[in-house]
Parts: structure tokens; sequence; C-alpha cells
């Protein structure tokens, strides 16, 4: 009969576990996706900050955007928009997939939404370099580029974190439909950014 291999790292972390349970004798409760949605309603209230200054600064205005300005283009916008928004679906496919113990499945539709934002982030800078504005040109051209850049710069977090659950992928067995907690907070990261970006494109392109 042949002798299952045991994993010295697994069996250590049980030991200590299991003392741990006994020594208190209850189990410690998960609290990781309450420490993401802690995170979250933070960075939620720093855009809601900004969202509030921008909307006090157009009621105050007598015209909105200023005279001079000149007219916003929405297709590229709307381009990116869609891209984002469909990109929350294909990162929810990948939670799908570990869930059912699919690992590979679950890297390809990661690589399929990094690709997707990295195409976001390429239209933002494409746009940047197209506009007819700069930072300083008036109020709401100074509004515009901090609100874009500081949603680009979460865009950008969130690449990052999928290029890093890809990676920690590779070892065998490190997600599963068990253990994905790091495939859920980032597609819930995703999502946050995904909304946020909604409420931009109607404040600044649409309304």
């Amino acid at each position: 009969m042949q002798i299952p291999a045991i994993d010295p790292a697994k069996t250590a972390l049980n030991y200590h576990h299991e003392a741990d349970v006994e020594a208190h004798g209850v189990e410690h409760p998960d609290h990781r996706m309450l420490g993401v949605i802690v995170f979250l309603c933070a960075e939620g209230m720093i855009f809601f900050g900004m969202f509030a200054a921008y909307l006090i600064y157009r009621a105050m205005a007598p015209v909105w955007p200023p005279e001079g300005t000149p007219a916003r283009e929405l297709l590229l916008p709307g381009i990116n928009t869609v891209i984002l928004i469909a990109s929350s679906f294909v990162i929810h496919n990948a939670d799908t997939a570990i869930k059912k113990n699919d690992a590979a499945g679950m890297r390809n539709w990661l690589l399929v939404t990094i690709a997707m934002g990295a195409v976001f982030l390429f239209g933002q800078v494409y746009e940047y370099t197209h506009l007819e504005f700069g930072l300083t040109t008036n109020l709401y051209a100074s509004c515009f580029y901090v609100l874009t850049a500081f949603h680009g710069l979460h865009v950008t977090l969130g690449v990052l974190l999928m290029v890093a659950v890809v990676w920690r992928s590779r070892a065998q067995g490190h997600y599963s439909s068990e253990h994905h907690f790091g495939i859920e907070a980032t597609e819930i990261y995703w999502h946050f950014v995904d909304v946020i970006w909604i409420v931009l494109f109607l404040l600044l392109y649409i309304l």
C-alpha cells in the first residue's frame, strides 16, 4: 500500500491551529473579508468626498463646465466603460471556476480580466494625451484629472492584484474550492472599481 506524502508545513500549521483551539476553547473566526469590506468602505468615503466637492463646485458655478472648456468626446470613454463593466463579469467567471477546483480556468479568466484592465488604462492615457485642456485650465479640468487619475490608480492596483493571484496560482493546490480568499477579495475590489467608474462617467461625461 502506498503511503501518502506528508507536507511538513501543513502538518505544522495544523498542529498549531489545533493547539490554539484547544488552548482557547474556540476556533478563531476568519475576519479577512471583513477587513476587505472596511478597506473598501474607507476608499468609498474618499471618493464620496471628492464627488461631493465636485457637485458643490458645479452647483456654485454659473456655467458648468466653465466657458472655453472644449467639448468632451464620448466615444473612447464610452468604449472604456463597456470594457470595464464587462470585465466584472469576466472576473466573476474566475471565482466560479476556482470554486469548481478549475485552477486553469480561473487563471485564464483572470488573464482576460487583466488584459481588459490594461486596455482601459491605455485608453485613459490615450485620452489624456489628446485632451485640449490641462490640469490647471479651469476648475472642471482640475476635477476631471484628479478624479480620473485617482480612479486609474485603483484600476492599476486591481490589475497588480490579479497578476499576483495568477502568479501565486502556479503552486499546485494554492487555490481551491475551499481556499480562495485571494480571488474573492480581488473580485470584490474589482467590482468596487467598476461601480466607482460608472459614477465618475455619469458625473464627468454625461450630466
